[in-house]
């Protein structure tokens, strides 16, 4: 078993990436496909791609991209020749396994006595018919579709199903289990969401969207496992089973798959795996030069071994619960983060950096701020430290 090297690592990850140099923006898709990119907060997405490809000014508009409910339940941008990479690949394989992907449901289905797949086999069908034709926020459908599931259910469960739940003020439990399994539903390709008016993201049904189903991908488990281990190797069961939003003890349907593919090294002291292909990489990228601002949920900052790539120390100030800043990316390393406020046509940024920055950063860093602005619709930008 091999040893390696944080800087090594870090030059890896960097790579897989997309990070070391800009690239022409007729790449979005392949930056979109190596782990997909998180949009939450919405717009974030655009600005992790603003940190990788040279020009962009939106996501484009073609149906080239699909947004919809992936990891750990947050919406992400991916190809839609990769979509079932990204939906299909992150369903767990036993109702356990999905019950933990979509915390909080279950004491809710106890309420009414239902299990979590026999909810998402009977709201299925009633999602299509409430979406047909359609686009509908999660408010509007959750309502239509709990209401006309209420008309279908026995008395005893019907009341239950109608009773004020605890998620949210006159939101009956019904309509909360609705909501938590869209979830399910986005996974299974049936639903997805429509591009973003009147700052809400509307449902509609996939094959509608796209005129068609998803793209059928053999073994999609096995890729998305792949490409996790591209970016994020090297890696372990746990920090795999972090970043799907699952149990560790959930994770063999994906990781015993490709086990003839995978290759342990030591890292920081423990055993850990990467893609034998990719263990000849190590030490064949070097660390890029330049100042990125990353947004909050950046794929590069998603890796779970955070003291790789940022001091403990600063961990409570990088990755918070609510509120999460974007990070400062600047010669390969984490050097800050950064929060933006706009005013009328001004945008300011609020720098806080874990090291004196040099000069030239400092400018490259000036230039940066000027492209967010540009993207946020703001003229001017001060940055603030």
């Amino acid at each position: 078993m091999i040893e390696v090297q944080t800087g090594d690592v870090i030059a890896f990850r960097l790579r897989a990436h997309h990070l070391l140099a800009r690239r022409p923006a007729s790449d979005v898709a392949e930056m979109l496909g190596a782990c997909g990119i998180q949009n939450s907060s919405p717009g974030s997405a655009l600005l992790a791609l603003n940190a990788r490809v040279e020009v962009i000014d939106r996501l484009v508009d073609e149906k080239t991209l699909l947004q919809t409910w992936s990891l750990r339940g947050a919406p992400y941008y991916f190809p839609t020749v990769d979509a079932s990479v990204f939906t299909t690949g992150v369903l767990p394989a036993t109702e356990s396994a999905r019950l933990h992907l979509i915390l909080g449901v279950e004491q809710a289905l106890k309420q009414v006595d239902l299990g979590l797949d026999e909810v998402v086999a009977l709201i299925s069908p009633i999602v299509r018919e409430a979406l047909h034709g359609r686009h509908l926020a999660i408010n509007e459908l959750g309502r239509d579709v709990a209401e006309r599931v209420a008309d279908r259910l026995p008395t005893k469960t019907c009341a239950a199903w109608n009773t004020e739940g605890p998620y949210a003020k006159d939101q009956p439990l019904g309509e909360a289990i609705v909501h938590f399994c869209l979830r399910i539903l986005t996974l299974h390709g049936i639903v997805c969401f429509a591009r973003r008016t009147d700052n809400k993201a509307p449902f509609v049904l996939v094959d509608e969207w796209l005129g068609g189903p998803l793209t059928p991908i053999d073994n999609v488990r096995s890729e998305l496992l792949r490409r996790y281990l591209h970016c994020y190797g090297p890696s372990t069961r746990k920090d795999f089973a972090a970043w799907v939003g699952v149990y560790v003890g959930d994770v063999d349907a994906w990781w015993s798959a490709i086990d003839d593919e995978l290759s342990p090294v030591s890292f920081n002291g423990n055993r850990t795996w990467m893609l034998a292909d990719d263990v000849a990489l190590l030490g064949q990228s070097t660390v890029p030069g330049g100042v990125r601002l990353l947004p909050p949920g950046d794929p590069y900052t998603q890796l779970r071994d955070r003291d790789t790539i940022v001091d403990k120390a600063h961990h409570r100030e990088v990755w918070k619960h609510l509120g999460a800043p974007g990070t400062v990316l600047a010669d390969g390393r984490i050097v800050g983060t950064w929060r933006p406020r706009k005013t009328g046509t001004r945008l300011t940024l609020t720098l806080e950096t874990f090291e004196a920055l040099t000069a030239l950063q400092i400018d490259q860093l000036q230039a940066e701020a000027e492209q967010v602005a540009v993207l946020r619709g703001a003229s001017t930008v001060e940055i603030l430290t």
